[in-house]
Parts: C-alpha cells; sequence; structure tokens
C-alpha cells in the first residue's frame, strides 16, 4: 500500500487521489487500466482531510479505517487530531478547522435546533451503539451497595437503578452537602443517560432555563460537565461523587480502584445510538463524492470491529498514544466484550461495544428525534414543538440518503453484502428497552414526552 497520507502539495495530492482512483483505489493494482476499475470509482473533490476526535474507545471506526487503509482506498488522505473537548471539536468543524469529527450525537442536532452554537451541521454516518457507563466514587457504592438487590452467589444484581442511590442524595441534602456529578456536554448523550437513570427513581437532575444555563433549576443532583479523559482524577480529588461518560474511563477508575460502575448505557437504553460523523452541509455541498467516500470507509471499518475476532487487534491500535492513549488491558476491559463492574467483578457484556451490528451504523431519524424530545425534556428546547418539527429538524441533520449511496457502492464492489442494507422510513420499531420500561416511539415525540413524571410535558 502506498503510505502518502503525509504530502503536503495539494496539487500532486489531488493528482495522486485521481491515479489512485484509476487503479481501483488502494494503489495495489498499478498495472490496472481505468477500464478495469469499479463502476463505482468516486471523483474525489478534496482528497486531504483532516478529522477530529475525543480519546474515547468509540472513535475506533476512524482509527480503523486510517490503520487499515481504508481511506486510501477511497483516495482519500487523512490526518486524524485528537481534540481537547467537544465544545472545541464542534467549534473547529463549524469554522472549517476540521473537515469532519467523531461527535456527540446531540451537537449536529442542537446545532440545528437552536441550542448553544447554531450551525448547519450533517451526519450520514452513525458510529455506534452503547459504550458508555455510570460511575460512583468507592465511598457512595458503599453507601449504595445497602441498597442493590443481590444474587445466590452474593453478586449484584443488575442493572443497579438510581433507587439504590436516592437515599445516599437525601443523606447528603440533609446534611447540606449537595450532590456532584460529571457528565461530558450539556447536550451529551451522557447527560442525557444520567438525567434517564436519576428521573426514573424519582431524582430529579435539574432544568434548563435562559437565566440557568447549567441545567440546575430544582435539581437534587448537581451535574457538571468535566472532559472524558479527566474524569477519574475529577472524581479522585472528590470535586465530584460520580459521572457518565464512554469507554475506557470507567473501567480507569476500577483499575485504579477509585471507583465502581455501577451501570451501563447498554442497561439504560438498550442498543441506544452513541456517536455520530459529522460534517458541515457547506462540505457536503461541496464535495459530495468526498462525502460518501468517506462514509465508504467508515462503514467498513465498522463492519472489521464487529468481528470479534479483530477486536484484540483493534485494542493494540486505539492504545496508541495517537488515538485513546490509555493502557490496553483497560481497554480490553470493555472492548472484547466483558464489563467490569466493582473490582473483580466482570461480566459477559459482547454488546457493550456494537459498531456495526442492528444496523449501527445508520443514521436512524428515529434516533434524532429522540434526543430532541430530551432537550425538550429538560428546557434546552424551551418551547412546545409539534411532531412534524421534530421529524423535520431531525432529516436536516440525518443524513441516511448518503449512507445508502455508500452502502449501494460496497454492495457493487463486494464488501458489504445487501442484506446489510435496512429496509426502512428511518423509523425503529416502537421499543420499552428502557431502565423504566417507558415505551418510545418515534414518530409521537410528545405523546413519549407526557410519559414521565420529571420534566417539560407537551400535552
Amino acid at each position: 500500500m502506498l503510505k502518502l497520507k503525509n504530502l503536503q502539495i495539494p496539487a500532486l495530492a489531488m493528482a495522486t487521489a485521481l491515479f489512485l482512483q484509476s487503479c481501483g483505489g488502494s494503489g495495489k493494482k498499478a498495472e490496472s487500466t481505468s477500464a478495469e476499475a469499479p463502476k463505482s470509482a468516486l471523483i474525489i473533490e478534496k482528497p486531504q482531510l483532516t478529522f477530529g476526535f475525543i480519546k474515547l474507545t468509540d472513535m475506533a471506526p476512524l482509527a480503523i479505517a486510517k490503520e487499515l487503509g481504508y481511506f486510501e482506498e477511497e483516495g482519500l488522505f487523512v490526518t486524524i487530531e485528537a481534540q481537547s473537548n467537544w465544545k472545541n471539536v464542534l467549534d473547529r468543524v463549524i469554522d472549517g478547522e476540521l473537515d469532519g469529527s467523531h461527535m456527540l450525537a446531540g451537537q449536529p442536532i442542537a446545532a440545528q435546533a437552536g441550542f448553544g452554537r447554531q450551525a448547519q451541521l450533517v451526519t450520514p454516518f452513525s458510529m455506534d451503539l452503547n459504550g458508555n457507563g455510570i460511575t460512583v466514587s468507592n465511598a457512595i457504592w458503599d453507601k449504595m451497595k445497602a441498597n442493590v438487590p443481590t444474587d445466590a452467589d452474593g453478586k449484584p444484581v443488575h442493572p443497579i437503578k438510581a433507587d439504590a442511590l436516592k437515599p445516599v442524595i437525601a443523606e447528603y441534602k440533609a446534611n447540606g452537602n449537595p450532590f456532584k456529578m460529571g457528565m461530558v456536554f450539556p447536550v451529551s448523550t451522557h447527560n442525557y443517560e444520567i438525567r434517564y437513570w436519576l428521573a426514573a427513581a424519582g431524582i430529579n437532575p435539574g432544568m434548563y432555563t435562559a437565566d440557568n444555563i447549567q441545567g440546575q433549576v430544582d435539581a437534587d443532583v448537581l451535574l457538571s460537565v468535566t472532559p472524558p479523559p479527566q474524569m477519574p482524577a475529577t472524581l479522585e480529588a472528590g470535586t465530584i461523587y460520580g459521572y457518565c461518560v464512554g469507554e475506557p474511563w470507567n473501567q480507569q477508575a476500577v483499575f485504579k480502584q477509585i471507583g465502581v460502575p455501577v451501570v451501563t448505557n447498554y442497561e439504560i437504553w438498550k442498543n441506544n445510538p452513541e456517536k455520530v460523523f459529522v460534517m458541515t452541509q457547506k462540505f457536503i455541498d461541496e464535495n459530495p463524492n468526498t462525502a460518501v467516500a468517506v462514509t465508504k470507509a467508515l462503514i467498513r471499518a465498522g463492519k472489521w470491529l464487529d468481528d470479534p475476532n479483530n477486536r484484540p487487534k483493534a485494542v493494540g491500535i486505539l492504545s496508541k498514544p495517537d488515538y485513546v492513549g490509555a493502557d490496553s488491558i483497560v481497554i480490553a476491559n470493555s472492548m472484547t466484550g466483558t464489563f467490569e463492574f466493582e473490582k473483580g467483578d466482570k461480566r459477559s457484556l459482547p454488546d457493550f461495544n456494537v459498531f456495526y451490528r442492528y444496523n449501527a451504523t445508520y443514521p436512524f431519524y428515529s434516533d434524532a428525534v429522540w434526543f430532541l424530545t430530551q432537550m425538550r425534556r429538560w428546557g434546552q428546547i424551551p418551547e412546545a414543538k409539534s411532531d412534524d418539527w421534530y421529524l423535520e429538524t431531525a432529516k436536516k441533520v440525518y443524513r441516511p440518503e448518503i449512507w445508502k449511496k455508500a452502502a449501494e457502492l460496497l454492495v457493487e464492489e463486494g464488501k458489504i453484502p445487501a442484506s446489510d442494507i435496512p429496509e426502512t422510513d428511518g423509523f425503529k420499531p416502537a421499543t420499552t428497552d428502557f431502565i423504566d420500561g417507558v415505551q418510545y416511539d418515534g414518530k409521537k415525540p410528545n405523546d413519549y414526552l407526557t410519559k414521565f413524571k420529571i420534566g417539560n410535558k407537551d400535552i
């Protein structure tokens, strides 16, 4: 494989990209003629690209697409840069400093809905399902543990609901101490998951208002933002008593023996959407073939990742300093089909990280609508909206037509089976796979909001 990703001369990069396309994409068949190129070969408008990510294991599709040469096979020469925090990711994509990025699913949706910095951002690719956990400090776990049912072997019965935390919070409140927990960003999956988990037990996680952008109005638990890699240190310092974050930062707490993961987001909402890959609408408009080519490479990476035999190699790649940079043993604890809760309590959890199965890469409208309902539930969207508004907003951000074009080209090239393309109107079936059993139907967002005791209800 030709290693040309460090070329700095745009004209040479473009010439090289066109040459690779004429060879079938990878440069492995230099003797081929253009007549032998795949029918699906794309003319790439922008071959040199810079993408961003946060140091989390769910950035894996980007790392794999680069390391296994999938980007290069599409005529793309990609630089991947770690970013300091989610706000930096958002700003750099909007400002054009990054061509695209690993991003919180809620970020492009919030930008379209008018919460926070506004911009026209789109995603053609959902990066993964599940992958998060809620961890509490050892001291909090010692207090919670007495409230958690155990099985015949004396092990905690999962899922552990926030009911076990409720008396601990009440104790802190009675002593005049606010109960503080961390999440990674106001529109992160983590924020909505920890809020969902708490509220399902009757614990108010607070409301957002124009005067309280921290979302702490009437809160029983004060939630604040901490960048993912800093979560364990912040917990150890006692600044927060627990947090919701992606891997490997829950398992890091176990290895450092400073905290105990008590619940995963798979247990809060089975096979929930997590991160997405985001570009601006402007980039898509100017570089439509490039966007399809990027999506092709990422779909292939997701498929490779969901082969269990490939996970050990993926762990080795992710442990590199340029990517997640955590010890491979910490990353492997969740990436290879297991998850460790209390030290020594390692359980089989093969779907903790899903990158391809269950149509994980497809950008479903119903996923976007769920995030919008949570923004409305907690006051980030301050006014009631019609069901049509939810759908229209979702369609402006989630772009399955780009995904489908990429997938169809991969089928034509023999890289994925046609059965991997879902027959869908963009909505998953209604589901009750939540920790509280409440049914979610993406086509009825306002009806969904009326089912909760805590939060805004639009009747």
